[in-house]
């Protein structure tokens, strides 16, 4: 479980295809190796993935490189099939017990894969040092815009977002200085995808009123 807060941004340096339906990453990131367990979880752009295998870093940076694997489901469900060395991604440990939970519950099971259509930048406070705000407008898939509410939460690259308007399947998202500055946001440009993954809440809302009995 994880909370939709980036901790870090990451960088693919090795992509290793294993078979049709298997991809193997190694992704350089700033994190203690001594704190990762093999078999931990690890939101890479909000995709649960697990670790595999652990190595030291061999650019002289702080932290480690951590190796996953991407499965047909995942690799069908999302873009990481898609990523290079290069690529950078944002990162989320899994929720600890205790831990405050500072964004919305999220899963890491990304439901579909949304794209950017219009960014509108917002002029930007000269005392601000991360730069400007950003409105986002994003189009759901189809089967997933039911589960978009105003002031609702949605994750999208891993990053917890309160939805600002929907438009049928069109919703928008706004970014503060601060998600640009400690997350990939900055690098998003319209027709880009984004993983998408919509709020548990909605989801089971949904599914319970599909269930009610009729009449």
């Amino acid at each position: 479980m994880f909370t939709g807060i980036v901790t870090a941004i990451g960088e693919v340096v090795e992509v290793e295809r294993k078979g049709p339906s298997l991809k193997r990453f190694a992704i350089a990131c700033p994190y203690d190796a001594e704190g990762i367990a093999i078999g931990a979880s690890i939101a890479c752009a909000g995709v649960c993935l697990t670790v595999t295998a652990l190595k030291p870093r061999t650019d002289g940076a702080p932290g480690c490189l951590f190796q996953v694997e991407a499965a047909a489901e995942t690799l069908a469900k999302t873009v990481v099939g898609d990523w290079v060395p290069g690529t950078q991604i944002n990162l989320e440990r899994s929720l600890k017990v205790g831990e405050e939970l500072g964004g919305h519950l999220v899963t890491g099971h990304v439901d579909g894969v949304a794209r950017i259509l219009k960014i509108d930048a917002i002029e930007a406070d000269p005392d601000e040092p991360w730069g400007a705000t950003a409105r986002f407008h994003i189009r759901a898939p189809q089967d997933l815009a039911r589960f978009i509410a105003t002031k609702g939460s949605v994750c999208l690259d891993g990053t917890s977002l309160t939805v600002n308007s929907v438009e049928g399947d069109v919703f928008t998202v706004l970014l503060i200085p601060h998600s640009f500055a400690v997350t990939t946001w900055g690098q998003r440009k319209e027709g880009d995808p984004v993983h998408l993954e919509v709020d548990l809440m909605a989801r089971y809302a949904a599914r319970l009123a599909e269930a009610r009995p009729q009449g």
